[in-house]
């Protein structure tokens, strides 16, 4: 037998591209990440077909399915082929057992079977995932009720947060870039130079894969953030953690923040730039947000900069993620890796 279905954990373990057949409408909402989106049905054909089985019944919506499939096997099988033959030369050197079509719908129903059909006809080994993307997601949102041992890195504007916590995961610590996955750095300049934003529910299926990667033994490191990264939200239950973990608040001067933001932001576009501002002149009030936009024509990096610190300064003062529990640690003018990992190291053993 060339097919079979599994729970997911067997699922995930099987060595093979992971085939998401949904539309492309439900994949964006989210997907199991690394998967492949080869839909059955585009978005137009799945709500036709889903109000005819709401009408006329599961019969006439198969036969309505079955007029969209016909017309689409053939481009259907080479993509489902391509994806089995590019996965194969990306993984040539791997000693696993040779990989097969791994294919998911929305509940393990009609879109996967039919595919899984499919592939039986042209003797392709396949495994399908039982209950579909819906167990993913149960399996997603179990993940965040687990307690984890988080350490949360704080610290004001300009301090250099984000790239402490590449240090640390560049040296073996586990850490999880939320600002990362979420595309954004948190602020109103957060999105220049991201990438577009995930959806809410895959950002969530994003900081679970990471999750599921760790070793629950040891100690997460993650940024201070608010709840909401742009239009990302960090699961409620992983927040609460975060609220009451451990933190390292880091403590930068003056000077050093402002050469932190300048080579942050000075790379980016006047009309960028001025459009984030003009997005915060209620709170900045029309004398900085005038000095911010003058020194942005300007190219006066270090006023713009200035301008804005004391803006982000107060709104760090309501920022709330682990404050039960700080240690400040004074980096001031130290910008070496090696000494910066040693006093991490030495706040770690107090």
């Amino acid at each position: 037998m060339n097919s079979r279905k599994e729970e997911l954990e067997k699922f995930r373990k099987v060595n093979g591209p992971v085939i998401d057949v949904r539309s492309p409408s439900e994949y964006y909402k989210g997907n199991m990440p690394n998967s492949i989106n080869i839909p059955l049905f585009d978005n137009e054909e799945r709500s036709i077909v889903g109000t005819v089985y709401k009408n006329y019944g599961r019969e006439k919506a198969v036969i309505q399915g079955l007029e969209y499939i016909s017309i689409k096997i053939e481009n259907l099988v080479n993509k489902l082929f391509e994806a089995l033959t590019d996965y194969k030369s990306k993984n040539h050197n791997s000693k696993l057992e040779e990989p097969i079509l791994k294919i998911y719908c929305a509940r393990g129903g009609m879109r996967s079977q039919s595919i899984s059909w499919l592939l039986e006809k042209y003797n392709q080994r396949n495994i399908r995932l039982k209950d579909g993307y819906k167990s993913y997601r149960k399996w997603t949102l179990k993940s965040f009720h687990q307690e984890w041992k988080i350490v949360v890195i704080g610290g004001k504007t300009g301090t250099g947060k984000t790239k402490l916590l590449k240090l640390l995961g560049e040296n073996n610590y586990q850490i999880i870039d939320l600002e990362g996955l979420a595309c954004h750095r948190g602020s109103t300049f957060g999105g220049l130079g991201m990438k577009e934003q995930p959806s809410n529910e895959q950002f969530e299926s994003l900081i679970a894969e990471e999750l599921n990667g760790f070793k629950k033994s040891k100690k997460i490191f993650v940024e201070a953030e608010s709840a909401n990264i742009g239009k990302c939200k960090i699961p409620q239950e992983f927040f609460s953690q975060m609220k009451t973990a451990r933190r390292i608040e880091i403590k930068k001067s003056e000077s050093n923040r402002l050469e932190e933001l300048i080579n942050t932001y000075s790379i980016f576009k006047e009309k960028d730039l001025t459009e984030a501002v003009i997005r915060i002149k209620k709170r900045l009030g029309p004398q900085r947000t005038k000095i911010a936009i003058e020194s942005i024509k300007n190219k006066d990096w270090e006023s713009v900069c200035k301008s804005v610190l004391e803006y982000y300064d107060n709104c760090y003062d309501y920022e709330k993620t682990g404050k039960n529990n700080i240690k400040t640690l004074d980096m001031t003018d130290i910008f070496d890796d090696q000494t910066t990992l040693r006093l991490i190291k030495k706040y770690m053993k107090s």
